[in-house]
């Protein structure tokens, strides 16, 4: 009875540095095991056909698709990310600190492509609505993919700087064996360019594209007695233009409600432990949010499901 009574640890041979299990009850876990797995498989599969759709098809090789397809990678990412905390469910890590570290670093790495990508989003939909004729000229896919790059590539030099000393020291900020912890260095920095920044700037491109978007809408309902062919094809531009905007507006509100609250986790403290309930729920509604996107996409955009049928029927 004494022995059941004893917590598990994680590597029981190590008695005294070893870390303790999450204990849980059996249904508990398995239903933990279930939900997260299936939000991983849908994330991976869902965002694979968009990138696949968007990649295959030339005539959907416009800038703002372009975007999108940078969102749809890190989101696959984030979906495959999403099975590492599947394994570490139980309050342990078994894959030593140089993975741990690693781990900590993609997904930095993914959260900061993501942020970025979206400021990019938000000046693409900010040109569009706000310089609709000067759009095509200053905004192609050639400067798009550039942009892209270049997003992928700052974000992937700052986190390194940031973890720098935990991929030099693996595992040195772990109190016990079956830890992953990591101290994320100028955290302040990191808090204001990775996310406090990108999150304003979103805001404020975003509040003047809805006033304009609702001075052109005026102008449209006011003149619509007098339309030429000419303007017929204008105010179909416009529209489309501005079911776009409503898209990606809905795709960044929701990505800002799920990313809030992982930043306001993992940098509150300086560091992130894997162990804590609130690190997997924010984590885990951070997961979430990259499965939503492809389905918000399917909803607005006729093409995506187009496009999908096509994949589905071997028709590439």
């Amino acid at each position: 009875m004494k022995t059941f009574e004893e917590p598990e640890l994680c590597f029981p041979q190590l008695l005294n540095s070893s870390c303790r299990k999450t204990m849980r009850p059996y249904s508990v876990s398995v239903l933990i095991y279930i939900i997260l797995f299936s939000i991983s498989f849908l994330t991976v599969i869902l965002n694979l056909l968009l990138i696949i759709s968007i990649s295959h098809f030339k005539k959907l090789h416009t800038p703002t698709n372009l975007l999108l397809l940078s969102l749809a990678v890190s989101d696959c990412f984030v979906g495959l990310l999403m099975l590492f905390q599947i394994m570490i469910i139980g309050g342990c890590w078994f894959l030593g600190d140089l993975m741990c570290s690693m781990h900590f670093l993609l997904s930095y790495i993914i959260t900061s492509a993501s942020v970025g990508t979206m400021v990019l989003i938000s000046i693409d939909r900010y040109v569009a609505i706000c310089y609709p004729l000067h759009y095509s000229t200053k905004v192609t896919p050639k400067r798009a993919k550039a942009c892209v790059y270049l997003c992928w590539i700052c974000s992937s030099l700052f986190q390194c700087l940031l973890l720098k000393d935990n991929l030099v020291q693996p595992g040195s900020y772990n109190s016990c064996y079956g830890e992953c912890v990591v101290v994320v260095g100028f955290g302040v920095a990191d808090l204001l360019l990775s996310f406090v920044g990108p999150v304003i700037l979103i805001v404020v491109l975003y509040l003047r594209v809805f006033v304009v978007a609702v001075s052109q809408a005026r102008a449209l309902r006011s003149h619509i007695a007098a339309v030429t062919h000419e303007g017929s094809v204008s105010t179909n531009v416009k529209k489309s233009e501005m079911k776009a905007f409503r898209t990606i507006s809905v795709v960044i509100i929701v990505f800002l409600i799920c990313l809030c609250p992982y930043y306001c986790v993992t940098l509150s403290g300086q560091y992130a432990v894997f162990n804590t309930s609130s690190a997997t729920f924010v984590v885990c509604l951070f997961y979430l949010n990259s499965c939503i996107n492809p389905l918000i996409y399917a909803l607005f955009y006729p093409w995506f499901s187009g496009a999908v049928r096509v994949v589905f029927m071997l028709r590439l």
